[in-house]
């Protein structure tokens, strides 16, 4: 995968943030079971700096490619949903790098 384009850095971005949401799944039990709060205080700042590092080149590459609003919308929900960054990475970004 070449990182020099941008959208390569947005499947990069797309499974980071994917990664960074599912890691709340191990954080959150040792902040309200354990009372460990500082692992969920760095996942959350590197979810919230992915987050919108996400949403500002879904924008970007949808402004280039000539995306419809409705893909770059459902891009930007699925930034709001486990899973679904790598369901947009799968169903949208993978195919469009291949060409």
């Amino acid at each position: 995968m070449n990182l020099k384009t941008s959208l390569s850095q947005l499947r990069i971005l797309a499974i980071m943030e994917g990664i960074s949401y599912l890691l709340f799944a191990l954080t959150m039990p040792l902040k309200y079971i354990f009372e460990m709060g500082m692992p969920n205080k760095i996942v959350g700042m590197a979810h919230g700096v992915l987050f919108i590092a996400y949403v500002l080149w879904v924008y970007v590459v949808g402004n280039d490619r000539k995306w419809s609003w409705k893909k770059i919308g459902i891009s930007w929900i699925a930034s709001l949903l486990p899973f679904a960054t790598f369901w947009i990475d799968a169903k949208y970004l993978k195919p469009i790098s291949e060409q």
